[in-house]
């Protein structure tokens, strides 16, 4: 595997790969890899020629200060988990190499970003945009390849592509879980041995939830999954919404939906975490 830090260097290496008829799957990351994101890897090694993995923690995207300065760094670590999984090159810019100017872009996704993480994060949104469309033009990847823990920024990718005609694959793989249902998340190392144990609570509100959906309002789920969370003190619930699968719109009732996806924000002492679940509706 060959380690890139330069846009130039990386262009260059993609032209002759293209020229030479080798399809590329591209696995986009901001590092401290884990399953979830190995699990994309070895599907893009076996789907493609050629693997190329991103590890940019993109500040962009950051509208906490403190959270950007915190976010695990763990490149060393990375290069060798990636080396295991038939990942080609590393991309790994700095900062300066991927915005030589401050980016002055402005990207609108309509009523996809006033929801949730859009409306609990300004400016989150536009920063993924513009870093992955940064990242598109560079790599030139025949599929990309994310995972459905960030179930709003594949839908705000998936727009992005359509929107600008990037001549990509959108790939999306399922939440990989550890044992006890915690969804695998860069921000897990951040967690204390005490918040690890309680952060599987957020999953099992979504279980919870889910199990309700043909039996209670919307709105009385959503009361019980505050109620069920304001139980442990650590735990401070941002939104728990019920949405439209495709739309990602919140549902004021859930008849008429094949499918609905449950999301969830919430801090775990100081740490916040995303997770959902998609509802087929038809299976319940």
């Amino acid at each position: 595997m060959e380690v890139i830090e330069q846009v130039s260097a990386l262009r260059a290496i993609v032209a002759a790969l293209r020229c030479g008829g080798k399809r590329i799957g591209f696995v986009p990351t901001m590092g401290a890899l884990h399953e979830g994101h190995l699990q994309l890897l070895r599907a893009s090694a076996r789907e493609n020629d050629i693997t190329i993995c991103s590890v940019f923690v993109n500040p962009t995207q950051f509208n906490n200060a403190s959270d950007y300065k915190l976010y695990p760094r763990t490149l060393e670590q990375d290069t060798r988990l990636l080396q295991t999984v038939g990942c080609d090159y590393l991309f790994a810019p700095s900062a300066e190499e991927i915005y030589p100017q401050q980016s002055v872009l402005q990207f609108s996704f309509g009523a996809l970003e006033a929801v949730m993480e859009g409306e609990h994060r300004p400016g989150h949104f536009n920063g993924v945009a513009t870093v992955v469309s940064k990242l598109f033009h560079i790599v030139q990847p025949h599929r990309a390849y994310f995972g459905q823990k960030d179930l709003q920024q594949v839908a705000i990718v998936r727009q992005l592509v359509q929107g600008l005609s990037f001549d990509l694959e959108l790939v999306c793989f399922p939440t990989v879980r550890e044992a006890d249902g915690l969804a695998m998340s860069s921000r897990n190392k951040r967690l204390s041995e005490a918040q690890r144990q309680l952060a599987p609570q957020l999953y099992l509100a979504l279980q919870t939830a889910a199990a309700n959906l043909h039996q209670k309002p919307i709105n009385a789920i959503k009361s019980e999954v505050a109620q069920q969370l304001q139980q442990e003190e650590e735990i401070k619930l941002e939104y728990f919404e019920i949405v439209d699968s495709l739309t990602l719109q919140p549902l004021q009732d859930v008849s008429g939906h094949d499918e609905v996806a449950l999301c969830i924000a919430a801090f775990v002492g100081e740490v916040r975490l995303i997770d959902n679940l998609l509802v087929n509706l038809k299976e319940i």
